[in-house]
Formats: C-alpha cells, structure tokens, sequence
C-alpha cells in the first residue's frame, strides 16, 4: 500500500513540474517550428505525419495585420496568455479551465510565402482527445 502511495505521488509531482515548465524546443530554426512528439498530443502545419496535420493560413494583408487579427483571436480565449512576441512569432499557453492542463501554441508568420505556420501541444500527456486540433480550427474559421 504504501509503495502505491509513493507512485502516486511520483507521478503527480512529475505532472506538475512537466505542467508548469516550458519545453525546450519552442521558437523558429530555419524557418521551421519544433518538431512534435511521438504521442499524439499536438498537431502542426510543418509535420508530414497525416493525423497530425493541419493547414496553415494565408495572410490577410499585411504582416502586421495578420498578426494583430491572430493576437485578438488568442486573447479571446479564456486562460490563454501570450508568452513571446518577435516581429514572425507568436508564442501563446493556453491552459484548460478545470484541470489547468497548458498547450503550447505557436504561430511563425512566414513572410516568404505568406503563410501563417502553427504548432500546437499538450504539455502533458500521451493523448489530448484532438483538444490542439479543434482549438486550431476555430482559430482558423474565426480567421477568415
């Protein structure tokens, strides 16, 4: 019984440090967004996994524009807080009401193609039940 306890324990102190720190690999190389884990937790314009993928949008005028228009629809989401801004990046964490569970959200305005690049993943987890996909596409539709 007690061992149960200390697993217990283990796992929720490991829940909580992983929740509450940043990955590693956030930012643009190379006009590339970080790669996404094996477990289906987070979908990306940049990967060429399938269930993964998801389209990037097009720019509606300027850069500046598009980037005005994403920053407005990420701060109308409850529990989303923009973390970083350079003049092509947005980074934003979007954190669940109940469980308080964060996603990483980032958009790489590509000025070359004119494309607004996103990644979005779960902090925790293996599975995040296509949370980061269903929050892309209504970003996405309330973009247009």
């Amino acid at each position: 019984m007690k061992t149960g306890w200390i697993g217990l324990g283990a796992i929720l102190v490991y829940t909580y440090v992983k929740n509450n720190n940043e990955p590693s690999n956030l930012g643009v190389h190379e006009g590339r967004l970080g790669k996404l884990p094996y477990a289906q937790k987070g979908v990306s314009t940049q990967t060429n996994n399938f269930q993964k993928q998801i389209e990037p949008m097009k720019f509606k005028g300027t850069l500046e524009k598009s980037k005005e228009r994403i920053k407005k629809i990420i701060n109308r989401y409850p529990n989303s807080k923009i973390i970083k801004e350079d003049k092509n990046y947005i980074h934003a964490v979007f954190e669940s009401s109940k469980m308080k569970f964060k996603d990483d959200v980032e958009f790489y305005f590509n000025e070359e193609k004119r494309m607004i690049e996103c990644r979005s993943v779960a902090r925790v987890g293996y599975y995040d039940f296509k949370v980061n996909r269903k929050r892309y596409e209504e970003i996405r539709k309330e973009y247009r």
